[in-house]
């Protein structure tokens, strides 16, 4: 194990050293261009940012605690074509409480990096808008262990009514193979910790599967990492 994590180290270090050219091979690889992704934190933008594509998604720059995105997914439909509201205490006891924080009926998104609700609501919209021009077959849909997700949130979000499923954990998940759910591996000073936020673990996942495969193909290729 101690290898392996010193492979990891590596494999990281070499990416960031040269991540303009693994930037560029992946746009050039990229066919799929008109993509949705549905993440319930930082992952999906990052996902965009790093293919140069606009956002086509409402869901990103925010997050949602494990609980509201379960009840998002399992009614996704009528929960989007809810009116967003604002509220300025979250039902949370400890959410930060110093961003805009949307309400879709009863569901909480914090719009974590948006300076006022003015912005969260604009965006937010217009973001829907591109979305839903996208046909369904090309949402792609991620969970983490973050923020109150639990295996068993997990393993129901793989029985989802939805195609284009990929969850990330530390936890392996009974049931679910290598192409469905990504087990991290653990680092030794994250032990008992839950998944990277989601701007760290896009750059973690580099290491676990090929997203453009993914994207392109819909379907989940692994690299070297098995845990």
């Amino acid at each position: 194990m101690m290898l392996q994590r010193l492979e990891i180290f590596t494999k990281r270090k070499l990416r960031n050293l040269f991540s303009s050219i693994y930037q560029k091979n992946d746009r050039d690889r990229l066919q799929n261009s008109d993509f949705v992704l549905i993440s319930r934190n930082c992952w999906g933008g990052q996902a965009y940012q790093w293919l140069g594509k606009p956002y086509n998604s409402p869901f990103v720059g925010l997050f949602l605690y494990g609980p509201c995105y379960m009840k998002l997914l399992r009614n996704f439909d009528e929960y989007l074509s809810k009116p967003l509201k604002f509220i300025k205490v979250s039902k949370y006891p400890d959410a930060y409480n110093n961003h805009p924080i949307g309400l879709l009926d009863d569901i909480e998104i914090h719009f974590q990096h948006y300076e006022d609700e003015n912005e969260a609501r604009t965006k937010w919209e217009r973001r829907k808008q591109r979305m839903l021009k996208v046909p369904k077959d090309n949402y792609f849909y991620t969970i983490c262990d973050r923020r109150m997700i639990t295996p068993k949130d997990i393993a129901e979000f793989h029985e989802m009514d939805f195609k284009n499923k990929l969850s990330f954990s530390y936890e392996k998940i009974e049931g679910l193979d290598s192409d469905q759910h990504i087990k991290f591996i653990q680092d030794r000073l994250k032990k008992g910790g839950s998944a990277p936020n989601g701007k760290k673990r896009f750059k973690l996942s580099f290491l676990y599967f090929d997203l453009v495969r993914w994207l392109n193909d819909k379907t989940v290729i692994r690299t070297r990492f098995k845990a």
